[in-house]
């Protein structure tokens, strides 16, 4: 006994009309033309597209005085209106031998579509097709002039070139053939003859033009390209060239300032070996130095990495947060600044950005204080509330018998902190406090898990 195993044929895609697609590509070739037809000529047909002024920069319009450069603009809206007033006269007075009222109606449909390429570009060309038979049944025709009358002839042939180069070449394409499926219809039903027609002349003048109008359009999408790929490699060249110099900074850099660090935190440990038994204070005051030194160090090769490369990966070390305040404030005291802190308000967790934002703004408040008030006592006032992390830095006054000069400051490390705040929408104020220091006032919200999912 056998068994019969029938395996099941994959079902085709459904195409967009509802049928089972074939694999020929004829065949989507052929729905894909339909799409772009009804794309182009169909669909927003009667779209309002009004015709812009064109750029007065042009080879000749920017050597014009100003009040001359300004209607330049508008002469694209002249030739079309020129050309309305032809063939108006083209429809009422060579079209027909009548005159009065069947003459002026003549004349206006053939200039309307003409004019309405200014607004309605597509429309345009469905109201010329529309409007041949009218004109052609009401003037009187000789031979040759089937089916355009002189004025339909320049109405139809002036609204595909304008529209032509308004639209895309597809879409004059499109208009080519349908001008000649209508020309051969209306041809087969009439039983006109090839001498009577003037068929072959409105398809070949009109298809100049139109090749003229593809080639504008290929020239001027060049242009752009090219235009685009300059300014794209003008902007790489730009970023090389950034980028070289910040290489040669960081050299320079490198050299100078590293060079010294390294000879302070030498110095500073070798210091107290030059001096027969150098007392605790003296040891630790070095020790600090030497630290100090060796961190700045560190610090420097992290940004020259970041300056020197584009690409550079910053080291996977951990960024301090504020549970690394209290070394942070040992440091300090080492260096000679009596500095207390206070923590309010129960003790959390927060986001990473946040800790690390609160630690260097206390950082900087700190090296303020040592550069700018020697001597003087600082304060750091953690507060932990709702809605966020209050921090207060705040130094006394400098005492009036100080040995240490204040070293004069550039004003960065201030910015340095309103960018910090300002990146996470808090609020800072820094100024001179009421008994003669200095104070730094911190807001930094944190939205909670609640907050931020409502």
């Amino acid at each position: 006994m056998t068994e019969t195993t029938t395996q099941k044929q994959p079902i085709p895609p459904r195409g967009e009309f509802g049928a089972y697609q074939p694999r020929s590509p004829e065949f989507r070739a052929a729905a894909e033309a339909l799409r772009g037809l009804r794309q182009e000529l169909f669909h927003d047909a009667f779209a309002y597209r009004p015709l812009p002024p064109t750029a007065a920069d042009g080879p000749v319009t920017r050597r014009l005085p100003g009040r001359l450069r300004s209607y330049a603009g508008h002469l694209p809206h002249a030739v079309v209106g020129l050309a309305a007033l032809v063939a108006f006269w083209a429809g009422s007075v060579v079209s027909g031998t009548s005159e009065g009222p069947l003459a002026l109606l003549r004349g206006l449909l053939c200039a309307v579509p003409v004019l309405a390429t200014l607004i309605r570009p597509v429309g345009a060309f469905w109201l010329s097709m529309a409007s041949t038979p009218v004109v052609t049944g009401l003037g009187s025709a000789s031979s040759g002039d089937w089916p355009w009358l002189p004025g339909s002839f320049v109405c139809h042939l002036v609204v595909l070139v304008v529209v032509a180069v308004r639209t895309r070449p597809r879409t004059a394409a499109w208009m080519w053939l349908l001008t000649a499926a209508y020309a051969f219809t209306v041809g087969v039903a009439l039983g006109w003859g090839y001498y009577d027609s003037n068929t072959a002349p409105m398809l070949f003048v009109s298809a100049l033009a139109l090749l003229t109008a593809t080639v504008w359009h290929i020239r001027r999408d060049a242009r752009r390209e090219v235009t685009a790929q300059r300014s794209v490699t003008a902007h790489e060249r730009s970023r090389r060239t950034l980028l070289e110099e910040r290489t040669t900074i960081a050299r320079e850099l490198h050299d100078v300032v590293a060079h010294h660090m390294s000879v302070v935190a030498i110095q500073a440990e070798a210091a107290p070996y030059r001096v027969q038994d150098p007392p605790p204070e003296l040891e630790r005051a070095f020790a600090t130095i030497r630290e100090n030194a060796v961190a700045a160090l560190t610090e420097l090769r992290r940004v020259l990495g970041v300056v020197r490369a584009e690409d550079y990966e910053a080291p996977q070390a951990p960024q301090p947060t504020l549970a690394d305040l209290d070394a942070l404030l040992a440091n300090v005291r080492d260096a000679g600044l009596n500095v207390e802190k206070a923590v309010t308000g129960a003790v959390r967790e927060l986001p990473p950005g946040v800790e690390l934002s609160a630690y260097r703004i206390v950082q900087e408040a700190l090296s303020n204080t040592l550069r700018h008030a020697p001597g003087a006592s600082a304060r750091v006032e953690v507060s932990y509330v709702l809605g966020g992390l209050g921090l207060r830095v705040v130094n006394g006054p400098v005492p009036a018998p100080s040995l240490v000069k204040p070293s004069p400051g550039a004003g960065h490390g201030i910015t340095g902190m309103r960018e910090r705040v300002s990146m996470l929408d808090g609020e800072m104020t820094a100024g001179p406090a009421d008994d003669g220091g200095y104070e730094v006032v911190v807001f930094l919200p944190v939205t909670t898990a609640g907050g931020g999912d409502a």
